[in-house]
């Protein structure tokens, strides 16, 4: 007889036999949101491993901006307003304004079009054009300027100055736009052109969005570039405020009106940092996977072949074999060039130093400024990325007296040492580093980092083991940028370099203020020639 499908399982005492309940079924609890570089924007602090160092480097490259309170407002607030307020004051803002909106347009056009070109397109060579187009960062501005000078002394004034700052800044947007060019998935595109969106259209609503955040971060650095510039508006005999600046500082022992110039300049700064930060949007850009393996289809260029490539030779012929055939002129027929070879080895080996001293020095400020602008949002981070690009614009002049104003009352061992000159590229120069973490880390995956903290790494493990490797390559190339731009700062080398100490930007400089220039062609050409090498191994990088 076959028990009843209600019957109670008995023991042998006949009591019921206690029979476990099924489990009920569970959801499990989703995870809280622990992850302290939360990616997408998230408003919460950012952890202290990050927010410690950032703030210190912060209110490193605030430093000068502490020295021109002091002075500008050292004869009153009446009297600093009174400078700012002066007609010439406005036509000096009109200037450099002018001068900054035309070679940054310029810039773009030039930056975005090879990018695309050289990335993107079927171009003949065009490992050759990437390499070439990025090699115009070795070309001082200065001597970019003496270049032109010597061939077309009639291109003095606004036209002159603008070429010149065109040519050497462009690789500013170049170099992110075809980074991110290269870590756009191409599904996306291809998906757009499948829902019967042609060329253009899709290139305007799928890949330009995502090219937005690196071409306006590249256009920021060359609008903080020209507002900074010195040696060519000085060739060029074309007044800005840096001109004004250092005229000012020369002229007369009071420090006041150059000073108060300085802060309208750190005034346009923080306005452009501001506005730069507008255009990035409040979308993120990174991708949760790694997306297709394979690389877009190159971009048939058709009829339009022979054009492409005119383009791309008469921007290397301008920017790149102009400069350096002037120079072969006049290292061929000056009579004056000598070729001390013991002393040219040994203010290479000196701007080697101190340029690789300021990179690394400049590299690891920015580290914590760059993940906090890409990973939070909120005021405190705005803050912490506007603080260090406040130096930026500032005259390489006025960051090196505030250095020697601190040195002298604060740190006297310091001053005319090696150490302060490396703290001056520093502040000059955090932002070349901080907007290539920025980007870089904006691209790495912020998933992994919420993953990594939801298995209980700190932060400060986080940082080492996932965004930081993560970021690796574009943290470095920040830093080849840096080393670049460090090895050809001039106004601020020549006040802080120790005693007894040459680079070849300050020996260019002595001799062709001199006016002998075919005895300042070698120092020329070394610097270009060193500098050639990070710029030329940014251009051949492919990820």
């Amino acid at each position: 007889m076959k028990p009843s499908p209600t019957a109670v399982p008995r023991t042998q005492s006949g009591r019921a036999r206690a029979t476990p309940r099924p489990a009920e079924p569970t959801t499990p609890r989703p995870a809280e949101p622990t992850a302290a570089f939360a990616g997408r924007g998230a408003r919460r602090r950012p952890p202290l491993v990050l927010l410690v160092p950032a703030g210190v480097a912060a209110l490193f490259a605030l430093l000068p901006l502490g020295y021109l309170a002091v002075r500008a407002l050292e004869r009153g607030p009446a009297f600093a307003w009174e400078v700012v307020a002066d007609e010439r004051t406005l036509d000096l803002l009109g200037r450099s304004l002018g001068l900054t909106a035309v070679v940054v347009a310029a810039c773009v056009l030039l930056g975005v079009s090879l990018a695309w070109l050289t990335v993107r397109t079927a171009l003949p060579g065009a490992r050759f054009w990437a390499v070439a187009a990025t090699l115009p960062l070795a070309v001082p501005s200065y001597v970019a300027a003496f270049a032109w000078l010597s061939a077309e002394p009639d291109l003095a004034g606004f036209g002159g100055a603008a070429l010149s700052l065109t040519l050497v800044s462009f690789p500013y947007v170049l170099l992110p736009v075809a980074a991110a060019l290269r870590g756009i998935d191409p599904a996306q595109e291809e998906a757009a052109r499948s829902l019967g969106n042609g060329p253009l259209r899709t290139f305007l609503r799928v890949t330009l969005p995502q090219l937005r955040p690196a071409a306006a971060g590249g256009a920021l650095l060359v609008a903080l570039y020209v507002l900074s510039d010195f040696g060519a508006v000085s060739l060029m005999r074309y007044d800005t405020f840096t001109r004004a600046i250092h005229t000012s500082y020369r002229a007369s022992f009071d420090r006041t009106p150059a000073a108060a110039l300085s802060v309208v300049l750190v005034l346009m700064t923080v306005a452009l940092v501001a506005a730069e930060a507008r255009t990035r949007g409040r979308g993120g850009h990174a991708r949760t996977g790694g997306g297709t393996a394979r690389p877009a289809a190159p971009a048939a260029l058709g009829r339009w072949k022979p054009l492409a490539l005119l383009w791309c030779g008469a921007v290397a012929a301008v920017a790149v074999a102009f400069p350096l055939g002037t120079l072969g002129y006049w290292l061929a027929v000056g009579s004056s060039a000598t070729w001390d070879l013991g002393g040219l080895a040994g203010t290479a080996w000196a701007t080697l130093g101190v340029a690789a001293a300021g990179a690394a020095l400049t590299t690891l400020l920015a580290l914590p400024v760059g993940v906090i602008a890409a990973r939070h949002r909120g005021r405190g981070a705005q803050l912490l990325e506007q603080a260090a690009y406040a130096g930026h614009a500032l005259p390489g002049i006025t960051v090196a007296l505030s250095l020697v104003f601190f040195a002298v009352r604060y740190a006297y061992p310091l001053y005319q040492r090696l150490p302060l000159l490396v703290c001056a590229y520093a502040v000059l120069f955090l932002p070349v580093a901080v907007a290539a973490t920025r980007a870089a880390v904006l691209q790495a995956p912020p998933v992994l980092e919420d993953v990594a903290r939801s298995l209980g790494r700190r932060p400060w493990q986080v940082l080492r083991e996932i965004t930081v490797p993560l970021a690796a390559p574009g943290v470095a190339a920040g830093a080849a940028l840096t080393f670049v731009v460090c090895m050809k700062e001039l106004p601020a080398t020549l006040l802080l370099r120790p005693t007894g100490m040459d680079t070849l930007a300050t020996r260019l400089w002595t001799e062709t203020g001199a006016g002998s220039f075919a005895a300042a062609a070698p120092y020329a050409a070394a610097l270009i020639l060193m500098a050639a090498v990070p710029s030329y191994l940014l251009g051949r990088h492919r990820p």
